[in-house]
């Protein structure tokens, strides 16, 4: 069996060994270790391999403390100590934005992390009835299959979702249409948490007492979605669940819909929030925009400090809920919200977005795009290139693509970027960077 000297992590949190001008993927692995590890996939260029034994272990290795470890597919980084997986995060950030965008960072921000365990307060949950494990399956899919992993807890979801697995578990066995509910979406909010169970039929009336007895037993909403998304809605309490969470710096309630996008980590969101304002510096009166804004979490407050906020969003339910809590916190009068796809805007619609205003174009803008970046939206503004932007990203490798065009076709400098720790023991790397003119 091959010993291998482990080199660095790649963005899946696989150690990195070369030989014979190859890279070897070993999962289970951690920078600085020499290990012994079972190939299963050989390419030409590279092979992947699962770790066999580990002769010479890194000092930031800990022992993982979920049971379920190693199968889930949930966390990957849990057998690294957290502070080491954070400075992982950045090299990651500063080899994406220097081999993909050959650009680097004025200076590096300090990491914005949070609570490593029980901070997840949103997660899209597998049920599945299968005989062989004698009842039904609540969680994550296994690590690379479609299989859902046997889970009795999850240490990243709150104490009290955890600890609902096993009588979810039960429930869901005891159900008539226990074939035909493929999900349950978990949102958790300060003040309620809900259950959506996706129901490819609905409930017998049998059912529906097993599911309100839950609700009334656990303390949580359930919500049935006979299809998209959007059709979810309350099934017990019938009223809405009063589902929100607060940025008291700024001093925003921000109610959502369950299956709305937010930010999974509430603590780190506020902490990003603070960062994001304290970079982009608002000013009373200045025109910003705030480019895929969902439910306005910047653009509100972005608002609160006398700024003149254009949020522009994609889809028309978030732009609605925008501008719905825009009104609950009092900042209609800041604030207008438009819906566009931002994925096909061009320099001659984007130019149309500045002259709509009093102030003509942007003199700041935040952008914070899903995993796919904003390629066409920093190719558009050459029309009228803003100040400063704000970048918040959720993919390293597109924020280092777009960083490109930024400073080697707009005439930006990149002046500062680090990484924002949204979800610990995951390889998933989040950052923010700042460009100025």
């Amino acid at each position: 069996m091959q010993i291998y000297d482990i080199e660095s992590l790649d963005q899946e949190g696989r150690g990195i060994a070369r030989r014979d001008g190859k890279a070897i993927f070993i999962e289970g692995a951690l920078t600085g270790e020499v290990v012994t590890a079972n190939v299963f996939r050989k390419k030409p260029s590279f092979e992947n391999a699962n770790v066999a034994t580990i002769l010479r272990a890194s000092s930031q290795r800990v022992t993982p403390r979920c049971v379920n470890f190693g199968n889930c597919g949930g966390c990957s980084l849990q057998h690294l100590e957290p502070r080491a997986q954070v400075a992982a995060k950045q090299r990651v950030l500063e080899d994406n934005l220097w081999h993909i965008g050959k650009v680097r960072a004025g200076h590096l921000l300090p990491p914005i992390h949070g609570p490593s365990w029980g901070y997840r307060r949103r997660a899209r949950m597998t049920a599945r009835y299968v005989v062989k494990k004698g009842g039904s399956l609540i969680g994550f899919h296994e690590k690379k299959s479609s299989f859902v992993a046997d889970m009795q807890s999850c240490e990243v979801l709150p104490l009290s979702i955890s600890k609902l697995l096993p009588p979810l578990r039960e429930l869901v066995g005891k159900l008539a249409i226990r074939e035909r509910m493929p999900q349950i979406e978990i949102a958790c909010g300060d003040a309620a948490d809900v259950l959506v169970f996706r129901v490819l039929e609905p409930p017998t009336e049998a059912d529906k007492v097993l599911l309100k007895s839950f609700a009334e037993a656990h303390g949580v909403h359930v919500y049935l979605q006979p299809k998209g998304p959007e059709t979810a809605h309350p099934f017990w309490p019938a009223a809405p669940a009063d589902l929100y969470y607060t940025l008291p710096e700024f001093g925003i309630k921000m109610p959502f819909f369950p299956t709305e996008f937010t930010q999974v980590n509430h603590e780190v969101n506020r902490v990003l929030v603070h960062r994001a304002l304290a970079l982009l510096a608002p000013q009373p009166g200045e025109r910003i925009a705030d480019m895929f804004c969902g439910i306005g979490n910047f653009s509100l407050p972005i608002a609160r400090s006398g700024a003149q906020v254009l949020g522009i969003e994609g889809s028309a339910s978030l732009v609605k809920r925008a501008a719905e809590n825009a009104a609950f916190n009092g900042l209609q009068a800041n604030t207008r919200y438009q819906g566009m796809n931002l994925f096909e805007i061009t320099s001659e619609s984007y130019a149309a977005l500045c002259e709509t205003g009093e102030r003509g174009s942007f003199s700041r803008m935040l952008i914070d795009p899903p995993r796919d970046g904003a390629m066409a939206l920093v190719k558009a503004l050459a029309a009228a290139p803003p100040e400063r932007i704000v970048y918040v990203s959720c993919n390293p490798a597109t924020l280092a693509r777009d960083a490109e065009v930024l400073v080697h076709g707009q005439g930006y400098t990149l002046t500062a970027a680090g990484v924002v720790n949204m979800f610990p023991h995951t390889a998933h790397v989040e950052s923010i960077a700042v460009f100025d003119r």
